[in-house]
């Protein structure tokens, strides 16, 4: 069910039932007339749909005369929930519903970060479904499995103690005064999405934007990851003094330059 909104307020859209519902905000953008695929932002953890990249793209959108869906996963920004409750196959819940909610024909999804993992398993579970098509894939300092590749290899014994004593534990964040919290639900649910188990087919074009100073996800995952995606056209820009972040203007620029050659065919 959707609420209706003024334009500069979000929609909402009830996912879940019961005691699992949660309200999803959402801002969606109509197409300007223009054939195209919708743009949909899918943000890394603790983000929301405000962030730089992802009004970016918004933007740019507006300016192809494209249709472009945002929205906030459970616990972030303006929608409903409790952040400590949110696994990937939840956040992948939501989603799936926004997607099916606006209903596109086709849709090329722009991941960053942890938002990178969950586009990746959009696609495929979009791919089940037969519907939409996924016209192209732009993942920024993408993080796929970051729980198993990146978090539990390096876990300290106070921090395992405290998962297993308190069902999370928390580190210093370089980008709020808040902690992360990483809970023992997101790590467990982690082991069961993950996508570099083995090839992975998008049968669509895919660009990838990784900085080579990120102190959060080393570039070598994003090589990894290529690995994963041997059958693709798959294009990887190594960017030698970007950080995880890459919000600065010639970072955004990379980006609006990935999407509009994918949907235009020149940047």
């Amino acid at each position: 069910m959707v609420a209706s909104a003024l334009p500069s307020d979000p929609q909402f859209l009830t996912v879940g039932t019961g005691g699992l519902s949660r309200r999803i905000a959402m801002h969606i953008r109509a197409a300007a007339g223009k054939q195209g695929p919708t743009l949909v932002w899918l943000s890394g953890y603790r983000s929301d749909m405000a962030g730089t990249k992802a009004v970016e793209m918004d933007g740019l959108a507006e300016a192809l005369g494209l249709a472009a869906i945002r929205f906030d996963y459970s616990g972030h920004g303006q929608s409903g929930g409790e952040f400590t409750d949110g696994t990937i196959s939840r956040w992948l819940e939501e989603a799936l519903a926004v997607i099916a909610h606006v209903a596109p024909e086709r849709v090329l999804l722009a991941g960053s970060s942890m938002g990178g993992w969950i586009a990746l398993r959009l696609l495929q579970e979009l791919k089940k479904a037969g519907r939409p098509a996924v016209h192209g894939m732009v993942l920024i300092a993408p993080a796929p499995d970051f729980t198993a590749e990146l978090i539990e290899p390096n876990l300290s014994e106070t921090e395992r103690t405290s998962l297993a004593e308190r069902g999370y534990f928390e580190e210093p964040s370089d980008y709020s005064p808040e902690p992360n919290i990483f809970t023992r639900a997101l790590i467990e649910d982690g082991r069961q999405n993950r996508v570099l188990a083995g090839i992975i087919e998008t049968g669509c074009p895919v660009h990838i934007l990784q900085g080579m100073q990120d102190a959060d996800v080393p570039y070598t995952h994003a090589l990894k990851l290529v690995e994963h995606l041997p059958a693709d056209d798959v294009v990887l820009t190594l960017i030698r003094d970007g950080d995880h972040r890459l919000s600065r203007p010639q970072d955004i620029e990379r980006m609006r330059d990935a999407i509009r050659e994918m949907v235009t065919g020149s940047a």
